[in-house]
Protein backbone atom coordinates (compact mmCIF):
# COMPACT_ATOMS: atom_id res chain seq x y z
CA UNK A 1 0.00 0.00 0.00
CA UNK A 2 2.74 2.65 0.64
CA UNK A 3 4.78 1.98 -2.53
CA UNK A 4 1.12 2.67 -4.45
CA UNK A 5 1.05 5.97 -2.34
CA UNK A 6 4.84 6.75 -3.30
CA UNK A 7 3.97 5.91 -6.92
CA UNK A 8 1.25 8.21 -6.92
CA UNK A 9 2.92 10.92 -5.10
CA UNK A 10 5.97 10.89 -7.87
CA UNK A 11 3.58 11.04 -10.79
CA UNK A 12 1.45 13.67 -9.67
CA UNK A 13 4.74 15.99 -8.02
CA UNK A 14 6.41 15.23 -11.37
CA UNK A 15 3.32 16.58 -13.46
CA UNK A 16 3.02 19.19 -11.59
CA UNK A 17 6.52 20.56 -12.83
CA UNK A 18 6.35 19.62 -16.76
CA UNK A 19 6.56 23.49 -17.32
CA UNK A 20 9.62 24.02 -15.68
CA UNK A 21 10.90 21.29 -17.59
CA UNK A 22 10.52 21.61 -21.15
CA UNK A 23 13.32 23.78 -23.44
CA UNK A 24 12.21 26.70 -25.19
CA UNK A 25 11.61 26.41 -28.81
CA UNK A 26 13.50 28.71 -31.45
CA UNK A 27 11.76 31.78 -32.20
CA UNK A 28 9.35 32.06 -29.15
CA UNK A 29 7.80 35.18 -27.61
CA UNK A 30 10.59 37.89 -26.02
CA UNK A 31 9.88 39.65 -23.17
CA UNK A 32 11.08 43.10 -22.24
CA UNK A 33 13.24 43.46 -19.22
CA UNK A 34 12.21 46.06 -17.19
CA UNK A 35 9.43 48.32 -15.46
CA UNK A 36 6.24 48.50 -16.58
CA UNK A 37 6.63 51.87 -16.70
CA UNK A 38 9.61 51.55 -19.02
CA UNK A 39 7.80 49.08 -21.27
CA UNK A 40 4.70 51.53 -21.26
CA UNK A 41 7.70 54.17 -22.49
CA UNK A 42 8.70 51.95 -25.19
CA UNK A 43 5.14 51.19 -26.18
CA UNK A 44 4.30 54.80 -26.58
CA UNK A 45 7.33 55.42 -28.95
CA UNK A 46 6.68 52.78 -31.02
CA UNK A 47 3.73 52.86 -31.57
CA UNK A 48 2.50 49.63 -30.07
CA UNK A 49 0.54 47.92 -27.48
CA UNK A 50 1.93 46.03 -24.35
CA UNK A 51 0.93 42.62 -23.90
CA UNK A 52 1.19 41.83 -20.80
CA UNK A 53 1.26 37.77 -19.20
CA UNK A 54 -0.09 38.46 -15.51
CA UNK A 55 0.94 35.06 -13.65
CA UNK A 56 1.94 33.59 -10.50
CA UNK A 57 4.81 31.27 -10.00
CA UNK A 58 2.05 28.21 -8.86
CA UNK A 59 0.07 28.66 -11.72
CA UNK A 60 -0.24 25.71 -13.64
CA UNK A 61 -2.01 26.87 -16.63
CA UNK A 62 1.03 29.55 -16.61
CA UNK A 63 3.39 27.05 -16.51
CA UNK A 64 2.09 25.62 -19.38
CA UNK A 65 1.64 28.21 -21.66
CA UNK A 66 5.25 29.33 -21.18
CA UNK A 67 6.29 25.61 -22.11
CA UNK A 68 4.38 25.36 -24.61
CA UNK A 69 2.68 28.54 -26.17
CA UNK A 70 4.98 31.35 -25.34
CA UNK A 71 7.92 29.39 -27.14
CA UNK A 72 6.25 28.72 -30.39
CA UNK A 73 7.53 29.75 -33.27
CA UNK A 74 4.41 31.55 -35.39
CA UNK A 75 3.44 33.11 -31.89
CA UNK A 76 7.09 34.62 -31.17
CA UNK A 77 7.23 36.36 -34.52
CA UNK A 78 4.06 37.76 -34.38
CA UNK A 79 4.06 39.01 -30.92
CA UNK A 80 7.66 40.27 -31.11
CA UNK A 81 6.25 42.42 -34.26
CA UNK A 82 3.09 43.94 -33.07
CA UNK A 83 4.02 44.38 -29.29
CA UNK A 84 5.71 45.27 -26.09
CA UNK A 85 5.56 41.56 -24.46
CA UNK A 86 5.94 41.86 -20.48
CA UNK A 87 5.85 38.51 -18.00
CA UNK A 88 5.02 39.47 -14.67
CA UNK A 89 4.81 37.53 -11.50
CA UNK A 90 1.88 39.10 -9.75
CA UNK A 91 2.89 38.27 -6.43
CA UNK A 92 6.61 39.98 -6.55
CA UNK A 93 8.22 43.65 -6.98
CA UNK A 94 5.77 45.60 -8.67
CA UNK A 95 3.31 43.06 -9.02
CA UNK A 96 0.92 43.20 -6.26
CA UNK A 97 0.30 46.65 -7.31
CA UNK A 98 -0.15 46.62 -10.97
CA UNK A 99 -2.38 43.71 -10.45
CA UNK A 100 -4.12 45.90 -7.90
CA UNK A 101 -4.68 48.54 -10.40
CA UNK A 102 -5.53 46.15 -13.08
CA UNK A 103 -7.93 44.29 -10.95
CA UNK A 104 -6.04 41.08 -11.75
CA UNK A 105 -8.93 37.67 -10.09
CA UNK A 106 -7.35 34.65 -11.81
CA UNK A 107 -3.99 33.24 -13.28
CA UNK A 108 -3.08 34.04 -16.11
CA UNK A 109 -4.76 36.95 -17.43
CA UNK A 110 -3.63 38.08 -20.70
CA UNK A 111 -3.48 42.09 -21.34
CA UNK A 112 -3.14 44.48 -23.93
CA UNK A 113 -2.23 48.06 -22.82
CA UNK A 114 -1.29 50.79 -24.99
CA UNK A 115 1.43 53.23 -23.64
CA UNK A 116 -0.94 55.53 -21.58
CA UNK A 117 -1.81 52.42 -19.28
CA UNK A 118 -5.24 52.22 -20.84
CA UNK A 119 -6.79 48.35 -20.96
CA UNK A 120 -7.28 47.80 -25.00
CA UNK A 121 -8.47 43.95 -23.94
CA UNK A 122 -8.13 41.40 -21.44
CA UNK A 123 -8.21 37.75 -21.07
CA UNK A 124 -8.49 35.60 -18.42
CA UNK A 125 -7.11 31.69 -18.75
CA UNK A 126 -5.10 29.30 -20.87
CA UNK A 127 -4.74 29.66 -24.26
CA UNK A 128 -3.06 27.53 -27.29
CA UNK A 129 -0.59 28.82 -29.41
CA UNK A 130 -3.34 29.32 -32.57
CA UNK A 131 -5.36 30.72 -30.08
CA UNK A 132 -3.18 33.46 -28.84
CA UNK A 133 -2.09 34.00 -32.18
CA UNK A 134 -5.86 35.01 -33.43
CA UNK A 135 -6.14 37.04 -30.13
CA UNK A 136 -3.11 38.68 -31.20
CA UNK A 137 -4.89 39.49 -34.56
CA UNK A 138 -8.00 40.29 -33.77
CA UNK A 139 -6.66 42.91 -30.86
CA UNK A 140 -4.88 44.86 -33.96
CA UNK A 141 -7.61 44.97 -36.14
Amino acid sequence: MNKIIALLSIVLFAGLGLGNTVKPEKGGIEFFEGTFKEAMEKAKKENKLIFLDAYASWCGPCKRMSAYVFTNEEVGKYFNENFINVKMDMEKGEGPALAQQLRVSAYPTLFFIDGDGNGKYTHVGYLKADDLLSLGKEVLK
